[in-house]
């Protein structure tokens, strides 16, 4: 229960702020830009001449525009933005004398981090379902000619979460360590610069940084994604952990 409220207590702090309108604004990005497209064109994704399914297309389409580096530099400047919160109203110690461990400190932020990428995968699914059904409407005057795989759409959004999981525990890690809101954001850049770089390396899964991208790279889309990311999210979880725990001073 304490647990719960710590958790309750760190979403309040995001209301409103910088973090909560990144994830608004970048879950419609994408789709905007799609819908733009549509409405230029003329067309809809009735016109797709596709062997798959017309919404597995446009979902295949979207993501791989935002998974490679939009959703991984959102994912780092929200981690960052969530610890600079503590930082910059320098009430870190004024957390620490609150009646909670300071292992439900961490795993309440941590939480709130992942609350608020599943607030960003919201929006982006609601904004690419209204990027798909709007322009039919319009120009079709009809609803699109194929029904939404709702199955395929729910397996696709949780292997893009998994495979962001080990940035996340990354970028989580470097907030925690870092009061300067620069340098995990300039770290979190320079990694994922350099991987998207050196993506077609064989031993480039070392970086956290390369999941999300390499789900949409051909020939690759077979990985288990949830063994490759889930182990490095596990052992950087715990190294944070217990670095948070032996800091003396924690803000």
């Amino acid at each position: 229960m304490k647990f719960i409220h710590s958790v309750q207590s760190e979403w309040y702090k995001t209301k409103r702020s910088a973090a909560s309108w990144l994830c608004i604004v970048g879950g419609f990005f994408i789709p905007i830009i799609y819908f733009i497209a549509f409405l230029k064109n003329q067309n809809s994704i009735n016109d797709y001449d596709s062997k798959i399914n017309i919404w597995d297309n446009l979902f295949m389409q979207l993501w791989s525009n935002m998974g490679t580096f939009i959703l991984p530099m959102g994912l780092i400047l929200a981690s960052s933005l969530l610890t600079q919160m503590e930082f910059k109203n320098n009430t870190w110690k004024q957390l620490h004398t609150t009646p909670q461990s300071y292992t439900n400190i961490f795993f309440a932020k941590f939480s709130v981090l992942l609350l608020m990428t599943l607030k960003f995968f919201i929006f982006f699914n609601i904004g690419m379902i209204l990027t798909g059904l709007l322009p039919c409407l319009i120009f079709d005057h009809q609803l699109p000619k194929e029904a939404i795989p709702i199955k395929n759409f729910a397996m696709g959004n949780l292997k893009i979460f998994v495979a962001s999981m080990p940035l996340l525990a990354l970028q989580y890690l470097l907030s925690l360590k870092f009061k300067n809101f620069l340098v995990p954001v300039g770290i979190g850049l320079m990694g994922l610069i350099g991987t998207l770089i050196g993506i077609q390396w064989k031993y480039i899964f070392i970086s956290p940084y390369s999941y999300a991208p390499l789900l949409f790279m051909k020939g690759v889309s077979k990985i288990n994604i949830f063994l490759y990311a889930g182990i490095p999210f596990i052992l950087i979880m715990t190294i944070s952990y217990f670095l948070y725990i032996a800091k003396k001073e924690k803000g």
